[in-house]
């Protein structure tokens, strides 16, 4: 694999790992989520790092195996150029529904890197 791909996949993995820390300090509930703006642009911060290092590894190797790794950059351009519109419980639907995917996906990458 190459270094820089192995680079972005820590990355992505280390912005979940934050996420879901987070998640563990403050409580898995939205209405914690939704009333805690520090919590929020946690979390944010995290989505952009993913879709960051996403389009990245997409310039590197377009047929990685991540499912919606487009669908990844495209929430980083929304939270990034419409943060105005971008509502909470969008974020939030991304920390509970996606990023589990995502993180088993990622770690799946990098298990097989590490045995080859």
């Amino acid at each position: 694999m190459d270094e820089r791909i192995l680079k972005y996949l820590h990355d992505m993995i280390d912005a979940i790992q934050e996420i879901d820390e987070a998640s563990v300090r403050f409580g898995k509930s939205y209405a914690v989520f939704e009333g805690d703006v520090v919590y929020r642009k946690f979390v944010e911060r995290n989505i952009e790092i993913l879709g960051e290092a996403m389009n990245r590894i997409l310039k590197v190797s377009p047929e990685v195996s991540i499912t919606s790794a487009r669908k990844i950059v495209d929430t980083r351009n929304y939270v990034i150029h419409a943060y105005d519109s971008l509502k909470p419980d969008i974020l939030w639907a991304i920390v509970v529904n996606h990023l589990p995917l995502l993180k088993k996906e990622i770690m799946a990458l990098l298990e097989c890197h590490a045995t080859s």
